[in-house]
């Protein structure tokens, strides 16, 4: 697919098509370790009140057991539950709900939600499908989010800078706690990364969609509330972080690009990271990144490498 001129100015383009003009079949997923019970409760009610409900529910118990949901809080749609044996991490677990929805075989677009998240407003399905029927190569559409005070971290903002989180278009990112994945697209460039566990998995499958030819929409009028967080508060944050981003690197980027990116990170870690441990944490990653296998290499064309460039954010930041 060549660039859009629509891509700079955050206007969906396309032939607005999906399945001969249908509108998309939604589903949502949330993946729950079972340590939040009132904060699940209150994203699945907010789910139910959707004006245009989803056709499917598939909630991953992630190495847990889960209550019975559907009929305690009247959730529209099948309501599947799936319980693994094992914590698989943020990606693995994720990919086990996909699994589950693929065996089904009627859904078009998957919303992925934090078990701890909350849709403020009731039409936050209905626009999504808009969105995909609009633009028949729309492949991610990433949330809004914010905490109760209405703030949005910057980190959260999927743009280098500080930029406004009120500013949609198209992006070469999108937030792993609410976001909305075409099927077609997934079919196409493959699942989450489990091996990731968590930590850099929304990059690796942006870059793999962006290759691909699929755009990325931010669209800040889908608002997921969530509390504000630091990525820190995980005992195991640094030395994931570093690994991942390296496994990152390895896996999509081009041989020229690989030590440019690594390089600026770990600029970046000395000049933010104020603590002894964490840098010993992540340098111990970034060792352990190096010396593992990375998986599959599937590194990104270099007019892919110009397209992120000119949407904002080129692969080496």
């Amino acid at each position: 697919m060549g660039d859009s001129a629509a891509e700079g100015a955050g206007v969906p383009a396309g032939s607005g098509r999906l399945a001969g003009g249908a509108v998309p079949r939604i589903a949502v997923a949330v993946v729950t370790m079972g340590n939040r019970p009132a904060e699940i409760d209150a994203l699945l009610t907010s789910v139910a009140r959707q004006g245009a409900p989803p056709a499917r529910i598939v909630i991953v118990g992630n190495g847990c057991p889960l209550p019975e949901f559907a009929e305690r809080l009247s959730l529209p749609g099948e309501v599947t539950t799936v319980e693994t044996d094992e914590n698989l991490g943020c990606p693995g677990g994720r990919n086990v709900a996909l699994a589950r929805l693929r065996e089904f075989g009627d859904t078009d677009v998957v919303v992925e939600l934090d078990d701890d998240g909350l849709l403020v407003g009731t039409d936050v399905l209905r626009r999504v499908g808009e969105l995909f029927a609009a633009d028949d190569r729309l492949g991610i559409v990433g949330f809004r989010i914010a905490d109760e005070n209405g703030e949005t971290q910057q980190r959260h903002v999927p743009r280098v800078g500080a930029s406004d989180p009120l500013r949609g278009g198209y992006v070469t990112g999108f937030l792993g706690g609410g976001h909305a994945l075409r099927s077609a697209m997934l079919d196409e460039v493959g699942d989450w990364p489990a091996e990731f566990f968590f930590a850099h998995e929304e990059t690796d499958l942006a870059w793999r969609a962006a290759d691909a030819g699929w755009r990325i929409l931010y669209a800040p009028e889908l608002l997921l509330q969530h509390p504000k967080t630091s990525p820190a508060r995980h005992a195991v944050y640094f030395r994931v972080n570093a690994r991942n981003r390296v496994w990152l690197a390895r896996r999509r980027l081009p041989l020229p690009l690989i030590p440019v990116h690594l390089g600026v990170w770990v600029l970046l870690t000395l000049a933010r990271n104020r603590s002894l441990g964490g840098l010993r944490a992540w340098f111990g990653g970034f060792l352990e990144g190096v010396r593992r296998p990375a998986g599959e290499r599937r590194p990104m064309r270099w007019r892919t490498v110009g397209r992120l460039t000119r949407l904002g954010r080129p692969p080496v930041i």
